[in-house]
């Protein structure tokens, strides 16, 4: 039977209920500003409620014990990943320009767990203690076989995931409003188009038989346009032959070219008295 002082001093009795997480959120809510499922010191120290140096110094001196039941120190390209709106990598030094962080420091809740199983002066990490004491108690009053408990530990821990990926996702759901929303406006304004639309098409139907009809009539001055020309083809044709038909004839009187004087009108006679 464990007791609180039990947990505090002993690894292995820790290690032996490091598995129920499912505590955690019996206490208190638990929340990550990584946007995975990973606290980083700050928030395990909101968790709680102690200064963020508390914990710190609690992973340097259980670092080992802690980086075995989840603690991860990210280092490198593993750092941009876990930029988020509530989390930088990036830290302030004395000057007033931010430099790079070397490390961050993260806790799966394993490992925030086992926090609470070392954390001395924390109300919220004695209340997490009693709270696994008295559920491993029961446990081990039910009896309950260990096949049946692991099947609720994964369920608890499915619903766990499920619970962060609907945190991380929680503006989907507004979303989907504001895209049904705007769907039905949109219909509204295609409705209110639709008798404008009608009486487009209406109108551009009514262009389209006035066009074929200008179709018919131009293609029928084009046909009246090819019969004149036929025409004075053949006129030009017939003058032609006429002109060659003159000109037999006259060689055949023996007609000559009438002078081009002669052609011009007789002037009138003087009159006597226009000669003084």
């Amino acid at each position: 039977m464990y007791t609180d002082s039990v947990l505090l001093e002993s690894r292995s009795a820790r290690s032996g209920l490091a598995h129920k997480v499912e505590v955690l959120d019996k206490v208190k809510a638990l929340a990550f500003s990584t946007g995975h499922a990973q606290a980083t010191t700050r928030d395990v120290a909101n968790y709680f409620e102690v200064p963020p140096k508390t914990v710190e110094k609690l992973a340097e001196r259980h670092r080992d014990e802690l980086i075995h039941n989840g603690m991860t120190v990210l280092r490198g390209s593993d750092l941009p990943k876990y930029e988020t709106d509530k989390l930088s990598v990036s830290s302030e030094t004395g000057s007033s320009y931010p430099q790079r962080r070397s490390g961050l420091t993260v806790f799966d809740r394993r490992a925030v767990l086992n926090v609470a199983m070392l954390l001395r002066d924390s109300v919220i990490a004695q209340r997490v203690r009693t709270y696994l004491l008295n559920a491993e108690e029961n446990a081990r009053t039910d009896a309950v076989h260990p096949g049946v408990e692991a099947v609720q530990r994964a369920t608890e821990e499915l619903r766990q995931t499920v619970r962060t990926l609907a945190a991380g996702y929680g503006s989907l759901d507004r979303r989907v409003t504001r895209l049904e929303t705007a769907g039905a406006e949109l219909g509204t304004a295609l409705r209110e188009l639709g008798p404008v639309i009608g009486r487009m098409s209406a109108r551009i139907e009514r262009m389209d038989h006035r066009l074929v009809e200008a179709d018919r009539r131009t293609e029928r001055t084009e046909q009246v346009v090819c019969a004149m020309s036929q025409r004075l083809a053949d006129m030009g044709e017939e003058m032609r032959e006429m002109r060659r038909d003159l000109r037999s004839v006259m060689r055949a009187v023996d007609a000559k070219p009438v002078p081009p004087q002669l052609l011009l009108p007789r002037q009138a006679s003087p009159r006597p008295h226009d000669e003084t």
